[in-house]
Protein backbone atom coordinates (compact mmCIF):
# COMPACT_ATOMS: atom_id res chain seq x y z
CA UNK A 1 0.00 0.00 0.00
CA UNK A 2 1.28 3.46 -0.90
CA UNK A 3 2.16 6.00 1.73
CA UNK A 4 -0.26 8.93 2.06
CA UNK A 5 0.66 12.07 0.17
CA UNK A 6 1.11 15.11 2.39
CA UNK A 7 -0.38 18.18 0.72
CA UNK A 8 1.46 21.11 2.22
CA UNK A 9 -1.16 23.74 2.97
CA UNK A 10 -2.75 25.49 5.91
CA UNK A 11 -5.56 26.77 3.70
CA UNK A 12 -8.74 24.74 4.29
CA UNK A 13 -10.41 26.17 1.15
CA UNK A 14 -7.47 25.12 -1.01
CA UNK A 15 -7.54 21.61 0.47
CA UNK A 16 -11.30 21.39 -0.13
CA UNK A 17 -10.85 22.48 -3.75
CA UNK A 18 -8.04 20.00 -4.44
CA UNK A 19 -9.94 17.07 -2.91
CA UNK A 20 -13.02 17.96 -4.97
CA UNK A 21 -10.93 18.06 -8.16
CA UNK A 22 -9.16 14.75 -7.41
CA UNK A 23 -12.51 13.05 -6.96
CA UNK A 24 -13.55 9.99 -5.00
CA UNK A 25 -11.71 7.54 -7.30
CA UNK A 26 -8.26 9.00 -6.55
CA UNK A 27 -6.20 5.98 -5.46
CA UNK A 28 -3.91 7.66 -2.90
CA UNK A 29 -4.82 9.11 0.48
CA UNK A 30 -4.20 12.87 0.75
CA UNK A 31 -3.53 14.50 4.10
CA UNK A 32 -2.89 18.18 4.72
CA UNK A 33 -0.12 19.61 6.85
CA UNK A 34 0.86 23.20 7.41
CA UNK A 35 4.62 23.58 7.13
CA UNK A 36 6.43 26.88 7.18
CA UNK A 37 8.48 26.76 4.02
CA UNK A 38 10.89 29.53 3.09
CA UNK A 39 9.53 32.17 0.72
CA UNK A 40 11.87 31.79 -2.20
CA UNK A 41 12.72 34.01 -5.11
CA UNK A 42 13.17 32.88 -8.68
CA UNK A 43 11.04 31.66 -11.53
CA UNK A 44 7.89 29.62 -11.04
CA UNK A 45 9.51 26.21 -11.65
CA UNK A 46 12.54 26.90 -9.48
CA UNK A 47 10.39 28.06 -6.55
CA UNK A 48 8.03 25.06 -6.78
CA UNK A 49 10.90 22.57 -7.05
CA UNK A 50 12.79 23.99 -4.04
CA UNK A 51 9.64 24.18 -1.90
CA UNK A 52 8.88 20.54 -2.71
CA UNK A 53 12.42 19.41 -1.85
CA UNK A 54 12.30 21.20 1.51
CA UNK A 55 8.82 19.84 2.31
CA UNK A 56 9.92 16.27 1.53
CA UNK A 57 12.93 16.72 3.80
CA UNK A 58 10.63 17.76 6.65
CA UNK A 59 7.86 15.21 6.02
CA UNK A 60 10.13 12.27 5.16
CA UNK A 61 7.66 10.94 2.62
CA UNK A 62 5.54 11.80 -0.41
CA UNK A 63 4.61 15.48 -0.66
CA UNK A 64 2.55 17.71 -2.90
CA UNK A 65 3.30 21.43 -2.86
CA UNK A 66 1.40 24.14 -4.70
CA UNK A 67 2.65 27.47 -5.88
CA UNK A 68 0.32 29.96 -7.50
CA UNK A 69 1.22 32.92 -9.66
CA UNK A 70 -0.84 35.72 -11.17
CA UNK A 71 0.99 37.16 -14.13
CA UNK A 72 -0.04 40.55 -15.54
CA UNK A 73 0.82 40.71 -19.24
CA UNK A 74 1.30 44.51 -19.12
CA UNK A 75 3.96 43.99 -16.44
CA UNK A 76 5.75 41.19 -18.32
CA UNK A 77 4.55 38.52 -15.89
CA UNK A 78 4.76 40.37 -12.58
CA UNK A 79 3.71 40.01 -9.83
CA UNK A 80 3.86 36.33 -10.83
CA UNK A 81 4.94 34.05 -7.97
CA UNK A 82 5.04 37.05 -5.62
CA UNK A 83 1.27 37.59 -5.84
CA UNK A 84 0.78 36.55 -2.20
CA UNK A 85 2.75 39.60 -1.00
CA UNK A 86 1.03 42.00 -3.38
CA UNK A 87 -2.39 40.69 -2.33
CA UNK A 88 -1.51 40.95 1.38
CA UNK A 89 -0.48 44.59 1.02
CA UNK A 90 -2.92 45.82 -1.65
CA UNK A 91 -5.97 43.55 -1.60
CA UNK A 92 -7.97 42.74 -4.75
CA UNK A 93 -8.75 46.44 -5.39
CA UNK A 94 -5.07 47.32 -5.29
CA UNK A 95 -4.21 44.58 -7.77
CA UNK A 96 -6.76 46.00 -10.19
CA UNK A 97 -5.53 49.57 -9.61
CA UNK A 98 -1.93 48.52 -10.36
CA UNK A 99 -2.93 48.30 -14.02
CA UNK A 100 -4.66 51.72 -14.25
CA UNK A 101 -1.80 53.23 -16.27
CA UNK A 102 -1.82 50.38 -18.76
CA UNK A 103 -4.26 49.57 -21.55
CA UNK A 104 -3.73 45.85 -21.07
CA UNK A 105 -5.62 44.21 -18.19
CA UNK A 106 -4.99 40.67 -19.43
CA UNK A 107 -3.39 38.18 -17.10
CA UNK A 108 -2.61 34.54 -16.69
CA UNK A 109 -3.35 32.54 -13.55
CA UNK A 110 -0.71 29.85 -13.15
CA UNK A 111 -0.79 26.98 -10.70
CA UNK A 112 2.17 24.68 -10.31
CA UNK A 113 1.94 21.50 -8.27
CA UNK A 114 5.26 19.91 -7.37
CA UNK A 115 5.26 16.28 -6.30
CA UNK A 116 7.88 13.88 -5.06
CA UNK A 117 7.65 10.43 -3.49
CA UNK A 118 10.31 11.42 -0.96
CA UNK A 119 13.50 13.20 -0.10
CA UNK A 120 16.22 13.02 -2.77
CA UNK A 121 13.76 11.71 -5.35
CA UNK A 122 12.73 13.38 -8.59
CA UNK A 123 10.41 16.39 -8.30
CA UNK A 124 7.68 16.40 -10.94
CA UNK A 125 5.93 19.64 -11.94
CA UNK A 126 2.33 19.94 -13.12
CA UNK A 127 1.35 23.33 -14.58
CA UNK A 128 -2.15 24.66 -15.04
CA UNK A 129 -2.86 27.99 -16.76
CA UNK A 130 -6.00 30.03 -17.26
CA UNK A 131 -6.09 33.26 -19.25
CA UNK A 132 -8.27 36.13 -18.12
CA UNK A 133 -8.45 39.78 -17.16
CA UNK A 134 -7.90 41.73 -13.98
CA UNK A 135 -11.19 43.51 -13.20
CA UNK A 136 -12.68 45.65 -10.47
CA UNK A 137 -13.28 43.13 -7.67
CA UNK A 138 -16.68 41.39 -7.57
CA UNK A 139 -17.98 38.56 -5.45
CA UNK A 140 -17.06 37.10 -2.06
CA UNK A 141 -13.70 38.07 -0.57
CA UNK A 142 -12.90 34.75 1.06
CA UNK A 143 -10.36 33.28 -1.36
CA UNK A 144 -7.36 35.34 -2.38
CA UNK A 145 -7.48 37.28 -5.63
CA UNK A 146 -10.53 35.42 -7.00
CA UNK A 147 -12.69 38.61 -6.87
CA UNK A 148 -10.48 40.42 -9.41
CA UNK A 149 -9.74 37.60 -11.90
CA UNK A 150 -12.26 37.05 -14.70
CA UNK A 151 -11.39 34.09 -16.94
CA UNK A 152 -11.48 34.62 -20.70
CA UNK A 153 -14.90 33.78 -22.13
CA UNK A 154 -16.76 34.32 -18.83
CA UNK A 155 -18.70 37.25 -17.43
CA UNK A 156 -18.08 36.28 -13.80
CA UNK A 157 -14.94 36.46 -11.70
CA UNK A 158 -13.65 33.30 -10.05
CA UNK A 159 -15.25 34.56 -6.81
CA UNK A 160 -18.69 34.91 -8.44
CA UNK A 161 -18.66 31.46 -10.01
CA UNK A 162 -20.18 28.42 -8.33
CA UNK A 163 -17.31 26.24 -7.02
CA UNK A 164 -18.22 23.41 -9.39
CA UNK A 165 -17.95 25.75 -12.38
CA UNK A 166 -14.64 27.26 -11.25
CA UNK A 167 -13.25 23.79 -10.55
CA UNK A 168 -13.84 22.84 -14.20
CA UNK A 169 -11.77 25.67 -15.68
CA UNK A 170 -9.37 27.04 -13.08
CA UNK A 171 -5.60 27.02 -13.24
CA UNK A 172 -5.65 24.85 -10.08
CA UNK A 173 -8.04 22.38 -11.73
CA UNK A 174 -5.78 22.05 -14.76
CA UNK A 175 -2.71 21.45 -12.61
CA UNK A 176 -4.39 19.02 -10.20
CA UNK A 177 -5.92 17.14 -13.14
CA UNK A 178 -2.46 16.56 -14.64
CA UNK A 179 -1.23 15.34 -11.24
CA UNK A 180 -4.28 13.05 -10.91
CA UNK A 181 -3.66 11.59 -14.38
CA UNK A 182 -0.02 10.93 -13.48
CA UNK A 183 -0.94 9.10 -10.25
CA UNK A 184 -3.65 7.07 -12.02
CA UNK A 185 -1.15 6.01 -14.69
CA UNK A 186 1.34 4.96 -11.97
CA UNK A 187 -1.32 2.79 -10.32
CA UNK A 188 -2.25 0.80 -13.44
Amino acid sequence: MSKPITFVTGNAKKLEEVIAILGSSFPRHLIAKKIDLPELQGDIDEIARKKCQEASRQVQGPVLVEDTALCFNAMKGLPGPYIKWFLDKLGPEGLWRMLEGFRDYSAQAVCTFAFTEGENQEVLLFHGRTDGDIVSPRGPRDFGWDPCFQPTGYTQTYAEMPKEEKNKISHRYRSVDLFREYILAQNQ
